[in-house]
């Protein structure tokens, strides 16, 4: 395995979603994918891996929701506590080195400091 290539995440409306992941955590759009006249889904660049947010998912699993968390590397803990203040973007759980927010479908998101052993990262 070379690492996440990407993560698909089911939400209602992929505009606000998309708004949401670029000011909080920083992504950048790099594809919209339109169907029928309707935006069906956005890709976001997170360094070497593409979080997409799509409004049906392929595959099996429920119809709605996620049990998943999406968490994103940052220097800095406190800095990133006072972006999503700044945001009005609530923390709903922490650790000593993990925040934990929610998206605008209630996806658990947030950022973490902490190093995996022998990872380097």
């Amino acid at each position: 395995m070379a690492g996440i290539h990407h993560i698909a995440l089911r939400v209602r409306d992929c505009e606000a979603s998309a708004r949401f992941y670029e000011k909080a955590f920083g992504l950048r759009e790099i594809r919209r994918i339109e169907s029928d006249g309707r935006l069906r889904a956005v890709w976001l660049s997170a360094g070497e891996t593409v979080v997409m947010l799509e409004l049906s998912l392929r595959g099996d699993g429920p119809a709605e929701g996620s049990g998943h968390v999406l968490i994103f590397k940052t220097p800095d803990l406190a800095a990133a506590e006072a972006q999503f203040e700044a945001l009005g973007i609530p923390v709903s759980d922490r650790t000593a080195s993990t925040l934990y927010v929610s998206d605008p479908d209630g996806h658990r998101a947030g950022v973490s400091t902490f190093q995996f052993a022998g990872s380097g990262s």
